[in-house]
């Protein structure tokens, strides 16, 4: 899978997380650890900063989901933090 691909897994994910009971999503959630951690592979430093924040969106909004803390807030983060990352790997300049 290209970084761009993987990146549109996750932003698929995380929407079907946003509909799911908070103990259906964790699990989704826990999945994408292996895609968003990278398959060590070099990307140029802008790709592997927005995987990064990315990760830590996501990690965040899944914390909250699996403490039973409000995560609306942090739903939107994840996604905008994705979203960016997608375009940047998609990015012919970058990728």
């Amino acid at each position: 899978m290209s970084e761009f691909e993987i990146a549109q897994h996750v932003l698929n994910t995380l929407r079907q997380a946003e509909s799911a009971e908070p103990q259906a999503a964790v699990p989704l959630l826990k999945k994408l650890i292996g895609l968003v951690n990278g398959d060590g592979s070099e990307q140029p430093f802008e790709i592997e900063e927005a995987r990064s924040t990315a990760f830590m969106a996501i990690c965040e909004y899944a914390k909250a989901l699996h403490r039973g803390q409000p995560a609306d807030e942090l739903w939107p983060e994840a996604i905008h933090a994705t979203k960016k990352w997608q375009s940047l790997a998609g990015s012919p300049a970058l990728a």
